[in-house]
């Protein structure tokens, strides 16, 4: 009776890692993907999974959005400018069976995939779009990415690039490229307030010549403005106008012989 119950014991101790290897818990955001002997057999989860030992294997895929740095990397422009770039990718898998079945390695393929991605896509662009359209060149490297992963069960949400580098040299010329733009900028406002002004004169002399009246009004009052500063010596162009009527004037008063 003893040695029957060593015998059991004994059998226990042995099967029991073998039933432990039969009982899974997969947690809300996990999937198994089941194999057995050696053929696709299911995706099973959340929750208890229990697989026939020595039968059935089972591989664990996370569900939960993966971000991934990409390293830096060297991107020539269609400009022939040499700059250096990263970026992240934000990405997470749909379809645990193409994830395991159709790549050996999700994680490392999707990161190659994002290098390569990213200089390809970026080497079709100018400095100055990388620079200035951001937003636009990440969406373009996100549906170049989603489209080429969905084979493996794999959705690219979103791409960010981080930072883009230059060497001292472009940076010197970039930024005198951009003191020049301002000054061209500046002169050209110049050169608009001077048009409209002189448009505005124009209409004022024409609307003064109409009433000759208000043109010494106009000699007075600026007279006026002048008197008011602190020179002593007034220069001030007598208007022919008022020069003829003083003339006659003068000849009204003459007597007469």
């Amino acid at each position: 009776m003893f040695n029957v119950g060593i015998g059991v014991a004994a059998l226990i101790v042995l099967l029991f890692p073998l039933l432990a290897s039969a009982i899974r818990v997969l947690r809300e955001y996990e999937r198994g993907v089941v194999f057995q002997l050696g053929r696709f057999w299911g995706v099973k989860g959340p929750g208890l999974i229990i697989l026939i030992p020595l039968v059935q294997q089972m591989v664990r895929v996370d569900l939960r959005t993966i971000v991934l740095d990409v390293p830096t990397q060297d991107v020539i422009s269609r400009d022939n400018v040499s700059v250096k770039m990263n970026a992240v990718i934000y990405f997470r898998v749909i379809d645990p069976e193409k994830a395991i079945i159709q790549v050996a390695n999700f994680l490392e393929a999707t990161s190659q995939l994002a290098q390569t991605t990213l200089r390809s896509v970026l080497g079709k662009h100018e400095l100055d779009e990388m620079l200035a359209e951001r937003e636009r060149l990440n969406l373009d490297i996100q549906l170049v990415l989603d489209a080429q992963t969905d084979a493996w069960g794999i959705k690219v949400s979103n791409v960010e690039i981080k930072h883009i580098d230059l060497d001292e040299s472009m940076v010197r010329a970039i930024a005198r490229q951009a003191e020049a733009e301002r000054e061209r900028r500046a002169k050209v406002i110049h050169a608009e307030g001077e048009l409209q002004a002189s448009q505005k004169l124009k209409e004022a002399a024409a609307v003064l010549a109409q009433q000759p009246g208000a043109m010494q009004l106009r000699y007075m009052q600026t007279l006026g403005a002048i008197a008011g500063d602190k020179s002593s010596t007034i220069v001030f162009p007598m208007p022919l106008e008022l020069l003829a009527g003083a003339r006659e004037a003068l000849r009204g008063e003459r007597p007469q012989a």
